[in-house]
């Protein structure tokens, strides 16, 4: 049986292969008394500075080991800036002139001139006597501790190691004034993090090279210890990969994952061998998918930059395609000072000119909009070229989610840049594949260093799981005079963007959808927040929605606080909106208020702020009721994925019809290289779902029969719970594999709630929860989320509610469509159209336009009118309710029923206006008395309409009375008395219909 012991000596031994020297803390002279080995340190320095006097030397020690804070947070940080700053002193040597040396206790730039103990059985006496398992001294130095467990235990696993860290922060509080990393393990899993951190932010070290593929089934304290504490690497990784963040006085120490380390490495490298003159300015790309920590990564790698001997105190530009963008990134640069030192921000293009002119060195955030011209003015022409600001060849700049911006080099802002910049060199941070459709991603930044893709992200638990939840919602025709203005909406302007996108918002905005897509949205996070705290964000497609948006929802009983983040202008927005705008101060507070799990502050609703750069951890619901596409799709979508407490998911709501954009932007992150899909179909997380089911099941005795589970006694209940728990609890590895696979089942019930076909198997989940409860007590295995069973609690005293989810394949009452049925020559044209909605614009105007208008007056029974049609049209098409081929397939099949129209007047022996009254007497030949042929009696109809038109008739009352009664001569006999004045009207309106602009 593997021991505690066995992996603390398996550390060692790794430890001792990489040039560690184990010492066991029992022969250590400060044993007990002191946690830093301080005649090490003193060592150290008279090696490395042998020429300062002794004084000064012990000074040293005792400044390095003296740290002020108000609380060990605060002192960690003190501790942190000196060692990896170092110190300066200033002495007179022995002639009495002044000296100053600065004096770091670490040597970070040759590894072998510094001592690395592997000391374990170090016993530290504060509060309580406490013995972390080991601790990484380096020149004397207590800078990593590892906390071990037995794997084997069923009593214990990795998070009662963290659980241990908590308790000697408390009880020997001083070793973790010099902590940089904290290892703990269960002997199978080995995690880093940093000791303040919770549970969700410490993960494995899963490469040891950074360019292999990742180790999936090693095991991980090898490849932890292999992949980071190389003596090079892990000094590297203390001094540059570890900073503090000042919330206001409230500290976060964040250290770096495996993928930003090599990542940002890499790209160190890079710069070294492409920045001017030793390369031609074209660094490369770091393609690090959304959540994954690509803000701090950039931090980082300025930090470093900065600090190369060979750059000559370089200028970095930051620069970002929009301000909401800027502002974010400044922020987390502003967080991260203690890397990158002070950083300006550039105003406006006269504040970004006077920096970049200015000397060298620094950190500055800009728009790319400022590289802008100055304009023509009254006294002065205005600028035919950008001016050159600086021609400086260590000027790095950084751009972020930028690709459009940087493609246009021959004219705009990204051509203004270079010729500001000539000698620049160029980066790209991304969260997205850089785009490659309008420039060859190498001319513009150079080949991709690194990729970090959604999959890898997932497993490691950088980021979570995204599902996606189709939801139609019907869309109204706005205008219900629609036939009056058929010709303007058919006309040439069908093709200005600007009046479709204010019909969409139209339709969009309706009340009924508004109101009932409220409703929704508050059942849905209702039930969401049941089983999983959080918040939400809603997208609406306008700042008009998002109002609309506010006031159906906070009309509704329960609903929890909102607010509408968007800006206002107050020159011409309605005065019903100013509640919602703000001052930037006010704005900033209600982004605080949001990112607090306990603030009362539930759902904000955004049209465009806040979907990029944004992050609170504690959202996992989107709901999306505007159309997205591309890198702001993704950009949008990932504002769930962030880790957070026991957030294992993030889902996707889609109101409007993004499904067929998010497979494009899918089939770009797959395509470029990357793995993973940014959603998961709540049809796959629903066969997840009953696998698991089943999975549980199979667990259970057999011939246990709990389908009446809810009609039994309590008493009977408690019976049926014993029996699994007796079957169960006789091996400890069973009963730890039902209690895991019952908390994934649950984990994926918060997922599929709302999924009707789950009712089916309610008792199922109920009867698994009860049993894993009583297991668990039985067994008084420590969960590993606390939380979780608070929430499995609720979900046991609580039926699985239902909700209507509608099947939109269904409701169109259509199949999944044979893209061969199309016509080939049509979709040529489209083929290498990328947007779906083009597609189906391009559909609506050869197709509705071209067959519908030209055939509407001739058929009105069949066709109704055209306010109709487009009705149908716009339930599927602005809304994008369905994929976008089975648009194209209903519309093509509408439009063959249409030239199908063609066929039937030579078969039936009619003329293509006879038709039409055709289908008002064939529809009711059940009321017709004549025998014979209905097309003689057609005939007769429509001969004794056209015998009694004249000159606008249709506004005359007795010409209309004369065709009435000519018709009514002509049925007389032929059809019930009874029924002639109902198919009398039919036949009127369509008389009327069709011969409205008759003329002799």
């Amino acid at each position: 049986m593997t021991t505690e012991a066995t992996i603390e000596q398996a550390t060692i031994d790794w430890l001792t292969d990489l040039g560690y020297k184990h010492q066991l803390g029992t022969h250590l002279p400060q044993n007990n008394t002191e946690v830093v080995l301080k005649d090490q340190l003193l060592q150290f320095i008279q090696q490395q500075y042998p020429h300062i006097p002794e004084e000064i030397q012990t000074l040293a020690v005792s400044e390095f080991t003296n740290n002020v804070g108000a609380d060990l947070e605060h002192r960690n940080r003190t501790f942190h800036l000196k060692l990896t700053k170092g110190i300066e002193f200033a002495y007179e040597d022995a002639l009495g002139k002044e000296k100053a040396v600065h004096i770091y206790p670490i040597d970070f730039d040759t590894p072998e001139n510094n001592s690395f103990w592997a000391v374990n059985q170090f016993s530290i006496v504060g509060k309580n006597k406490r013995r972390p398992d080991i601790i990484i001294y380096i020149n004397g130095l207590p800078l990593i501790v590892f906390e071990l467990k037995n794997w084997y235990d069923e009593n214990t696993n990795i998070k009662e190691a963290h659980n241990q860290i908590e308790h000697y922060q408390k009880d020997i509080p001083l070793v973790f004034e010099y902590n940089a990393i904290t290892i703990i393990s269960d002997g199978n899993k080995a995690q880093h993090g940093m000791f303040s951190s919770g549970m969700e932010w410490f993960a494995p070290w899963k490469s040891i090279n950074g360019r292999d593929t990742v180790q999936e089934d090693d095991f991980q304290m090898h490849t932890l210890l292999f992949g980071l504490f190389p003596k090079d690497r892990l000094l590297n990784y203390i001094k540059n990969f570890i900073f503090h963040e000042d919330h206001n006085g409230s500290l976060i120490k964040k250290g770096a994952k495996y993928h930003q380390f090599f990542g940002v490495n890499f790209a160190v490298e890079a710069a070294k061998k492409s920045v001017r003159p030793f390369g031609d300015g074209r660094i490369g790309v770091i393609w690090h998918t959304q959540g994954s920590g690509k803000s701090i990564s950039m931090a980082i790698y300025t930090g470093i930059l900065r600090s190369l001997p060979e750059l000559k105190n370089p200028t970095i530009v930051v620069q970002v395609d929009r301000s909401d963008l800027d502002q974010q990134l400044y922020d987390n640069f502003v967080f991260a000072k203690d890397l990158v030192g002070d950083v300006q921000h550039a105003k406006s293009t006269s504040d970004l000119r006077k920096l970049l002119s200015a000397g060298s060195g620094g950190v500055i955030f800009t728009t790319i909009e400022k590289f802008r011209l100055k304009q023509t003015s009254e006294n002065a022409l205005g600028e035919l070229e950008h001016p050159i600001l600086s021609d400086r060849e260590n000027i790095i700049v950084m751009a972020d989610e930028a690709h459009r911006t940087q493609y246009g080099l021959l004219d705009g802002f990204a051509s203004n840049l270079r010729k500001a910049l000539p000698k620049a060199s160029f980066i790209g941070f991304t969260g997205t594949p850089v785009d490659s459709k309008d420039a060859d991603t190498q001319d513009v930044f150079g080949n991709v260093i690194h990729t970090y893709d959604i999959k890898q992200a997932v497993e490691d638990k950088a980021t979570v799981n995204i599902f996606y939840e189709p939801r139609l919602a019907k869309l109204h025709l706005w205008n219900e005079a629609i036939d009056d203005d058929v010709d303007a909406m058919t006309g040439s302007e069908e093709d200005n963007s600007n009046l479709k996108w204010a019909a969409i918002e139209d339709a969009a905005g309706s009340k009924d959808r508004i109101n009932k897509i409220a409703k929704d949205v508050l059942n849905h996070f209702t039930n969401r927040t049941n089983t999983l705290a959080g918040k939400a964000m809603l997208v609406c497609m306008s700042r008009r929605n998002c109002v609309k948006m506010y006031d159906a929802l906070t009309a509704l009983d329960d609903c929890p606080e909102v607010a509408v983040v968007m800006t206002g202008n107050i020159s011409k927005d309605p005065i019903e909106w100013n509640p919602h705008f703000r001052t930037k101060e006010a704005t900033e507070s209600i982004k605080s208020r949001f990112k607090k799990e306990d603030d009362p502050l539930k759902i904000v609703i955004v049209r465009d702020m806040w979907l990029t750069g944004f992050d609170a951890p504690c959202v996992h619901t989107m709901y999306v009721d505007k159309i997205m596409k591309g890198h702001n799709l993704m950009q949008a979508i990932t504002r769930t994925n962030r880790v957070f407490k026991d957030k294992q998911n993030g889902v996707i709501v889609d109101y409007i019809g993004i499904g067929d954009n998010l497979k494009t932007a899918t089939h770009k992150y797959t395509g470029t290289g990357g793995k993973g899909e940014p959603t998961i179909d709540i049809e796959q997380a629903l066969e997840l779902f009953f696998n698991q089911v089943e999975v549980c099941k199979v667990m259970l005795p057999e011939h246990l029969d709990y389908s009446n589970w809810r009609a039994l006694r309590d008493a009977d209940k408690l019976l049926l719970v014993k029996h699994a728990v007796n079957h169960l609890v006789k091996y400890d590895e069973e009963a730890n594999d039902f209690m895991k696979a019952e908390k994934k089942l649950s984990d994926l019930l918060s997922i599929v709630k709302s999924q009707p076909s789950i009712q089916d198997y309610a008792v199922d989940v109920l009867f698994a929860q009860h049993v894993s409860k009583a297991v668990r007590n039985a067994k008084s295995v420590k969960s590993t989320r606390g939380e979780q069973q608070k929430q499995i609690k609720e979900l046991i005293s609580q039926s699985i509610d239902s909700e209507d989810i509608v099947d939109v394949f269904a409701m169109a009452g259509i199949e999944k469509p044979d893209i061969s049925i199309l016509d080939e020559t049509f979709l040529l044209g489209a083929k290498n159209e990328k947007d779906g909605n083009a597609l189906k614009i391009e559909i609506i105007k050869n197709i509705l336009k071209d067959e519908i208008k030209l055939r509407l007056h001739k058929n009105i029974k069949k066709y109704t009118s055209l306010r109709e049609e487009l009705e149908k049209v716009i339930d599927k098409y602005h809304n994008n309710a369905i994929d976008s081929y089975a648009t194209i397939a209903e519309l093509v099949e509408r439009a063959k029923d249409l030239q199908n129209d063609d066929k039937r007047t030579d078969e039936l022996g009619l003329s293509e206006e006879e038709l039409a009254f055709y289908d008002i007497l064939a529809a009711k030949k059940d009321i017709v008395k004549e025998e014979g042929l209905m097309q003689d009696i057609v005939h007769g109809v429509v001969k004794a309409v056209k015998s009694n038109l004249q000159l606008d008739w249709t506004k005359k009352e007795n010409a209309k009375a004369s065709i009435r009664l000519a018709v009514k001569k002509e049925l007389r006999g032929k059809i019930s008395i009874t029924k002639l004045n109902e198919i009398l009207a039919e036949i009127m309106e369509q008389a009327e219909g069709q011969f409205s602009d008759w003329s002799a």
